[in-house]
């Protein structure tokens, strides 16, 4: 009798996860579709009322743009976050950087006209272990940069390069990372709360400034067999280190 309840437990399990599972598929379409959609359609006659408002409604207009832009980024993390959770396996493979990197860059630098982007030599021209979920690491952490950032304009700097193994574990003496930092001017992140805004604090992601973003982030950056932290800029501000892995 003992092997039928354990037999039914593992049903009855079984069948939560499957209704979870199609639950969150339904919710990721609900986001990707019509909430993205109505937001979008806010934007556009947000634009259209531009040239019909005083100056002090210009103002209040500029506030409505700038959150539902917010908000449609946040569908899209949404949506990726959901796309990771139903993935079954991580298949890894060479993804090139430069190109990845880029392409997130000049997005997210038309998205947001009023910030300063700013990339210091080229990107090297090497593959990193990742998948294509890869760009969606870079699109957060660019973004959040200037979303949290206090100062007129925004200032973010990429740069890119091969570091050493960081445990020195390269027996062979080559490099072995692939080393992404990506600064700002902002108010910067104190050391106690770097923790907290990746949602890895005691209360997950009900931490004080815990983002989904960040936790996607660094659940991605993981995966791949890579780190991110957090250190601080000179003379203001934060800047958040991605390192990968170069793929074989």
């Amino acid at each position: 009798m003992g092997d039928d309840a354990d037999g039914d437990g593992n049903v009855d399990a079984e069948e939560r996860l499957k209704r979870q599972r199609n639950d969150l598929r339904l919710l990721n379409q609900v986001m990707r579709h019509d909430i993205r959609n109505d937001l979008q359609l806010i934007g556009a006659y947000a634009e259209l009322l531009e040239e019909h408002v005083d100056e002090e409604g210009a103002a209040y207009l500029e506030i409505i743009r700038e959150n539902t832009r917010s908000a449609v980024d946040l569908t899209a993390t949404v949506r990726d976050l959901a796309e990771v959770m139903l993935r079954d396996e991580v298949e890894t493979g060479r993804v090139p950087l430069d190109r990845i990197l880029s392409q997130q860059v000049e997005e997210v630098r038309s998205a947001y006209s009023t910030a300063v982007f700013t990339v210091e030599g080229s990107f090297p021209n090497e593959a990193v272990v990742a998948d294509e979920m890869l760009s969606s690491v870079f699109r957060n952490v660019l973004r959040n940069a200037v979303q949290h950032n206090d100062e007129t304009p925004p200032r973010v700097e990429v740069s890119a390069a091969v570091v050493d193994d960081p445990d020195g574990n390269d027996a062979d003496g080559d490099p072995e990372y692939l080393e992404v930092r990506i600064g700002d001017n902002g108010p910067g992140i104190p050391t106690a709360r770097r923790e907290e805004v990746f949602g890895k604090g005691e209360k997950g992601l009900d931490s004080p400034g815990a983002g989904i973003g960040l936790y996607l982030v660094r659940s991605l950056v993981e995966t791949y067999g890579g780190e991110v932290r957090v250190e601080d800029n000179e003379p203001k501000g934060a800047v958040f280190v991605i390192r990968l892995r170069l793929a074989a």
